[in-house]
Parts: structure tokens; sequence; C-alpha cells
């Protein structure tokens, strides 16, 4: 059996395609969703609605962004628990066998094919479809800031996360300087630097292969679950984050 049939959904979802701003947004844990060749991958529902299995209300917050900045948006539409797209494929999380406290029963002992599989079926098409979004737009001389939609829970391992909100960069701190700069002017919010992730080469994938190896200008951007968990909380962190990027767009421009 394939892991994906012909009658699920597509490893990936590109809206505005067309859009004109210079942001190229991506949300690698949009979805809760798991491919029914695989079942629950031995969690209950409960598991399977919380930050376990996905990063909640970054797709919202996601999609309403690009309304707001008529900006293309690449949605990954499984779950991170049946491949992560934001680890390098082989890395000890890229198909977790535990997250926090629950354990991924339909992980363990997965045969190298069935990794590949994985790998086959939705995380190639997902960086392809971002690749050549990215190649299009250079190929066009287009301005290209990439961002990172993800959320946070805000305790971990039973620890209070402060942090309203993150921001994740490393080598090139062009945006993501720019963008601290102008989300820290609200002295409500608690913005973290680095916090509560951080960019590395063994837990992140995204960033790297496609906002560092081009030389763009790029950010990850964590909002923490609790206050984008409904509609109220997901349209004012699109409306607050969408004035911020563009007011950090201008600062370097």
């Amino acid at each position: 059996m394939s892991l994906l049939t012909p009658n699920e959904p597509a490893a990936l979802t590109i809206e505005r395609p067309q859009g004109i701003s210079d942001f190229l947004l991506v949300c690698d844990h949009a979805s809760r969703l798991i491919p029914r060749s695989l079942g629950a991958l031995g969690l209950d529902e409960v598991q399977l609605a919380s930050h376990v299995a996905w990063d909640i209300g970054a797709a919202s917050v996601a999609r309403k962004l690009s309304a707001l900045l008529d900006a293309t948006l690449v949605l990954q539409n499984y779950s991170r628990l049946v491949i992560d797209c934001n680890r390098p494929p082989g890395s000890p999380t890229s198909i977790p066998t535990q997250s926090e406290y629950a354990r991924i029963t339909g992980n363990d002992g997965l045969t190298p094919a069935a990794a590949s599989e994985r790998v086959a079926a939705i995380f190639a098409p997902y960086h392809a479809a971002v690749s050549a979004l990215l190649d299009e737009r250079r190929d066009a001389n287009r301005r290209t800031l990439l961002v990172a939609v993800h959320s946070f829970t805000p305790v971990y391992l039973g620890k209070a996360r402060p942090w309203h909100t993150g921001l994740m960069f490393r080598h090139d701190r062009r945006l993501g300087h720019s963008l601290l700069e102008r989300l820290r002017a609200d002295t409500e919010l608690t913005v973290g630097d680095n916090e509560p992730y951080a960019i590395s080469d063994t837990t992140d994938h995204t960033l790297p292969a496609h906002g560092e190896s081009r030389q763009l200008a790029h950010v990850g951007i964590e909002i923490r679950q609790d206050l984008v968990a409904d509609e109220a909380g997901q349209t004012a962190w699109a409306a607050r984050l969408a004035q911020a990027l563009a007011q950090a767009a201008r600062q370097f421009s």
C-alpha cells in the first residue's frame, strides 16, 4: 500500500501563487493530518489535537498573514509525526518516536524503506515546491524575504515559557534583527531572541536549506499557542506581524 492514496490531500498547498509581496511564507507544521495507511501512529485523539502533532494556530495565522501581505504561502499538509519537514531526513527527530510525554509507537522500528517512502511522499515534494518558487522569483529578479511561521506550547516538560513570540535567525540577521526591534517596541510583549528555539543544523532544515543557502534574508517566527488558539488571537497576531514585517523590510531595503 502506498503511503498516500489518490483521494488524500497532496503533501502541500500553495496559496496566492501570484502574490506580489516580497515575502514568501512557509508553514512546516501546519497540519495534524496522518495518512490513513498509518492509522493514528499509536496516539489518541487528545494527543493528536495537541502541540505534539502540529503547530496549533500557525496555519491560520500564516493564511491571514498571506492575505494581509498578498504573499505566497506554502503549507505542509501532514503531521510532523509522520515526517518533520523542518528536520534533516535521517536526524533523530525527523520521524520521532517520542514527543514531550507522548510515545509515538507507530514510528517504532521503522525500516529504512518506510522512512524513505515518507521522505519521497511528503518531505521532498514540500521542499521541491519551495525551491521552485524561489527559483522562479530569482529568475524574475524579484526580492524575496523568507518567513517560516511556527507556534510553541506555553509549557514544555513542566516548564512555563514566558515569551509571547520568539524569532529564529542565525548567520543572516537582517530581517530577524529588524523584526525583533519592531516587536520589542511594544513593551507589553516579551519577545525571544532565538528563544524558545534557535536554528541549528540538526534541528532545522527549512531556513538553512532555503534561506541561508541562497543568502536570502529570512526569519522564523514562533508564537505561543495559547495566544493563537482561537480566531480572535489568530487575527490579532496576523495583523501585528503584517505591520511589523512591512516595517522591518523597509528598514534594511
